[in-house]
């Protein structure tokens, strides 16, 4: 029996060192050259509008003679803003809503009238079928109950 140290030994892994081919088709180049213009640079001047208009407003709100409490009613304006727009969309969508369904409340009745006479003629279709299906199976139960009862009674 070999031992720990020689088993060790048997098998040299060599671990390999893959690169992965960089891709050369047209649609790859075009995406490299407009990452920077209209990917990165976008973000890029986003981010310093955002951060310029956070210090002007810190510098007009807390300098020595800043009015605080317009300012905070300037910001709640423009929060409130947006959350009034999506509600008042979300209104209108449920408005539009229940108008549809009251229009449909009037034409559903005759349809799904219809549509539960045909369900009431295929349900008898249906267990008919299921009938014809399940009888020659049952009869053949039947029949081997019989057989085996009667088998049983022959026993001493």
């Amino acid at each position: 029996m070999p031992t720990v140290a020689a088993a060790g030994s048997c098998a040299k892994i060599n671990i390999m060192k893959a690169t992965l081919p960089h891709p050369v088709h047209e649609s790859y180049k075009r995406h490299r050259k407009e990452l920077v213009w209209q990917i990165i640079l976008p973000v890029v001047l986003t981010s310093l509008l955002l951060i310029a208009l956070i210090v002007v407003i810190n510098i007009a709100t807390f300098r020595d003679n800043g009015d605080v409490a317009r300012w905070a009613a300037v910001s709640t304006i423009w929060i409130v803003i947006p959350i009034m727009i999506g509600l008042l969309i979300f209104t209108a969508l449920l408005g539009g809503l229940v108008y549809l369904l009251a229009k449909l409340l009037h034409i559903t009745p005759t349809y799904t009238g219809m549509v539960q006479d045909y369900v009431y003629i295929a349900q008898g279709y249906i267990k008919r079928a299921s009938e014809a299906i399940v009888k020659p199976v049952l009869q053949l139960n039947g029949i081997l109950a019989s057989i085996n009862a009667f088998f049983e009674r022959m026993k001493p």
